[in-house]
């Protein structure tokens, strides 16, 4: 005799199928993000916080005040200037002015990673090499917009301040390397700074090294003095980021070594390698 089986309850199988009604549509357009997106957002961030604007504020005072301090003590003085154009008066300031837009620089990266910031970004665009595509390409534009603007008053007030003690008046060429040539120059210089800053992702690391490329090599020159070392003193001296920067207003350091516009094609040359390498480690390294 076969034992009889348990009846199974069968349950029934709930309904999901939602009850017909109007659908939801967000109002907020969905679109796809791009290069555009990044740079405004960089753009809202350097003109935001405080550190732009007194960097930029200490290099407009660095470069117009010591420019027209300079041209205005060199005609006090009533030197003659033989026909020299008085555009490289405005050397020095530039030269002092060039370690704002470094510290500035290196800001634009390193801060976020001091702060955490950085995630934040990351979260908002996870490609990270348009993250700092963005970065570059607003910072570079500020840099040199400022730089051949600031350039460029103390180039005019310079030529008005010294025509009577026999100054040249500049050729096009002159001015071309002397506003556009020089910032561009700066502008890079800045560029590599902010490079080093996401590689090192430590502000005041970063600054240290930039400081450091800016003017050691100008100093170790100096004192290397005996005959053995002269090879390597007149490199230092030639490829120093000062003598580069007089190149600009053909008053080189020596006889040798970078002229026209050599100073500009190897800064570009660098930026570009540490680019490249910043853009590597950022592609393996965690924010």
């Amino acid at each position: 005799m076969s034992t009889p089986q348990p009846q199974m309850q069968q349950q029934a199988a709930p309904n999901w199928q939602a009850a017909p009604g109007p659908s939801y549509t967000s109002p907020i357009p969905i679109t796809r993000t791009h290069l555009g997106h990044a740079i405004a957002s960089e753009w809202t961030k350097i003109r935001s916080v405080r550190s732009t604007m007194w960097t930029l504020g200490v290099f407009i005072l660095l470069v117009v005040g010591i420019g027209l301090a300079a041209g205005a003590a060199v005609a006090a003085s009533s030197t003659d200037l033989d026909g020299e154009p008085p555009l490289s008066l405005g050397f020095f300031g530039l030269l002092l002015g060039s370690m704002c837009i470094m510290t500035l620089g290196v800001l634009t990266t390193a801060s976020e990673y001091g702060t955490g910031m950085i995630r934040t970004t990351m979260t908002a665009c996870p490609s990270r090499a348009r993250v700092l595509v963005a970065k570059a390409i607003v910072f570079f534009l500020v840099a040199f917009v400022v730089t051949v603007v600031s350039a460029t008053i103390v180039g005019f007030a310079q030529v008005v301040m010294l025509e009577g003690n026999g100054a040249g008046d500049p050729t096009g060429e002159d001015w071309l390397k002397g506003t556009v040539g020089i910032s561009l120059y700066i502008a890079l210089l800045g560029l590599l700074s902010l490079i080093v800053g996401s590689l090192v992702r430590h502000s005041a690391g970063a600054i240290t090294i930039m400081i450091g490329a800016l003017l050691a090599p100008l100093v170790i020159a100096m004192f290397m003095f005996t005959e053995s070392l002269e090879d390597v003193r007149d490199a230092l001296l030639e490829y120093s980021i000062p003598n580069q920067l007089s190149v600009f207003y053909s008053q080189s350091l020596s006889e040798t070594g970078p002229s026209g516009w050599d100073p500009l094609w190897i800064m570009l040359g660098v930026t570009a390698a540490a680019f490249v390498g910043a853009y590597v480690l950022l592609e393996k390294r965690d924010v």
